[in-house]
Order: C-alpha cells, then structure tokens, then sequence
C-alpha cells in the first residue's frame, strides 16, 4: 500500500491569505484543491511537499458569474462537475463543457477543480509509477534522475500535457486571472503554457489561478474530442478542441488546438488559417485536418503507439470540423 508521506496542512480563507502561506513557506509548500491529482503523486514521491496550502475553504475561488458584456467568469475552485453541468457553460461554450465532464470518473469529478484540471501535471510512462518502479529503471529527468528516458539525447523533459479543460479553453480564447506577491494579472491561457514536462507552466512562484474568463461567446460553435484507452478514468492520449466563428455559413474566426501531443496544449495556426474566409466542405476540412496532422508530434511516453496517435490527429480534427458543420461522421458512414 503506497502512503501519503508526512505533511502540514494550512486551510486559508481568503486569496490574500493563500498566497501568503505559498510565499512563507517557498519552494517547500504546494496547493491543493481537489487534491485528486497532486495526493496519488504524493504517494508515488514524485511531489513531496511538507506543506499544502488547501484551497477548498476558499470561497471566492468557486462558483460562476457574468462579469459583463457577455462574458463568464468561472472560479478556479469550481469543481470539474459543476462545469460540466452549468446551463451557461453548455449552451455557449460546449468543448468546455465536454472536457469538464470528460475528465476522469464522476466521483473525482466532484472533487477535482477547472484550476487543478488547467494545471494538472504533465505525465510520461516513466514517471508516472511507484518509486520502487522508478528506482528499478532508474530515475528520470523530471524527478530524482538526470535523462530524460523517453529521449535520452535530449537537454529537456518530453512528459506530455494532460489536461482535457486547457485545449478547449485556449480554443475559446479564454483568459486566466492570477494572483500572487506581485498582486494580480490577467493573461491568455496559452500564455500559461510552456513546452516544458517539467516547467511547463509560467506561473511565478506563490502565485494562484484565482478565475478563468470566457469572451463572449456570440456565433462561436465549439467542440471537444478526446481518446483514451477506455470510456472513462483515463487521461488523453489525444485531445482535439475546435471553436468556429461563423458569418453564416461562412467561417470568420476559427482555432484548433491538440491536446497530450506535446507538454503543452499545441495550436494547429495553419490548419485554422485554412479555413477562414471558407465554407465548410468535405473537401476543406479534409486538408486543414492534414495541416493540423504536422504540428503533432507525440513520442512513445503515454498509452498507445505514437504513431497511431499521431495518425489519429487527422482522423480526430477532421470529425471535429464534421461536427460543428454539421456532416456526418465519414467513421460512421
């Protein structure tokens, strides 16, 4: 049986006080929120943090509210569930609400957080295991070892992102607020990303996702697509976010981004590019699905082959664009 390793842990009510525990303590304290994530690492030592600074008792951090001019404020703290059922969030921002409710299990989806889900940690084959796993094979770059296993020629760590909610908010333009000893900041969601498995957030130290914020949604059809080895619990060895911006049925706006195909969500420019300005025929779709083929390049370091999954990103995107055109699944044909 794997045990939690000894630790103290601090219950802050308020923003203000949270960040001061994380800047007291340093590099020796860690958040947690749901804690679904960050407690099986803690068991396998690939965190070991001697405090936690809970944000559960956090009240300002939960719930969803409409800041004005048609956007939506949704609170770092609010739970994975209650995203994925919020009337507002399914009815105008659909890939957000099907990557929320795509993660994991129901039960951990009720504990589980949009902000610990936007920061998860990025994952590898060898280093999500035990220790005594991990020592067999010895360590890797990214904890306690100094290669990186999957590409020991390499100067950096390829663990890859595993985040459903991150490539469906960056598709949607949303924005992250964060607070921290400097005070608070607003910034693109893609702007918190880094390809990096081990730093692959740019967040400073002691700083907090406080709140995502969704733009107006307006004439914008979205859609997520993930896979995964089984219907549920697993992370993805894929995930595909689309969000169009349509003048009838002309698209005016449009972005794609991949998910756990690098160790950061992965924007597909060109494949977007194609379609702007165009009519979403099976022919269009077709190429921007082999245009956003090439940015993917996935490594043996997750679940299935990667080059199935690597394959399955033209085959993903293009039911993506499908969907939102309203085609059939040629799948399924």
């Amino acid at each position: 049986m794997m045990r939690l390793p000894p630790f103290q842990y601090l219950a802050p009510v308020s923003v203000a006080d949270a960040v001061t525990l994380m800047t007291d303590h340093g590099p020796e304290a860690m958040l947690v929120a749901g804690g679904t994530d960050l407690y099986p690492n803690m068991k396998r030592r690939q965190f070991e943090p001697t405090v936690l600074v809970g944000l559960r008792g956090v009240r300002d951090l939960a719930g969803v509210r409409q800041p004005g001019a048609g956007a939506l404020a949704i609170g770092a703290g609010t739970t994975l569930t209650a995203v994925a059922h919020h009337p507002e969030v399914r009815a105008r921002y659909a890939a957000l609400a099907t990557a929320a409710g795509a993660v994991s299990t129901p039960q951990l989806r009720n504990m589980g957080t949009l902000g610990g889900n936007v920061c998860v940690d990025t994952r590898c084959n060898y280093y999500n295991q035990s220790y005594q796993w991990r020592k067999a094979v010895d360590f890797c770059m990214k904890k306690d070892g100094e290669i990186c296993l999957v590409a020991p020629g390499s100067p950096r760590c390829w663990a890859v992102s595993s985040s459903d909610t991150a490539p469906a908010l960056w598709s949607l333009g949303a924005s992250v607020r964060l607070a921290g000893p400097a005070g608070e900041r607003t910034i693109p969601i893609g702007a918190l990303y880094q390809d990096d498995g081990i730093q692959y957030l740019t967040k400073q130290p002691g700083e907090i996702v406080t709140e995502i914020v969704l733009p107006p949604a307006d004439d914008a059809r979205s859609v997520y697509l993930k896979l995964r080895r089984r219907g549920s619990f697993d992370f993805p060895v894929l995930g595909v976010a689309a969000t169009l911006h349509m003048d009838g049925e002309t698209v005016r706006q449009a972005r794609i981004v991949l998910g756990a195909v690098a160790s950061l969500p992965r924007e597909a420019v060109d494949a977007a590019r194609l379609l702007v300005g165009e009519r979403l025929t099976p022919e269009l779709i077709d190429r921007a699905a082999d245009a956003a083929y090439r940015p993917a390049k996935p490594l043996d370091n997750t679940d299935l082959t990667h080059p199935y999954r690597k394959k399955m990103v033209r085959v993903y995107v293009a039911r993506a664009l499908r969907q939102l055109a309203g085609l059939p699944d040629e799948a399924a044909a």
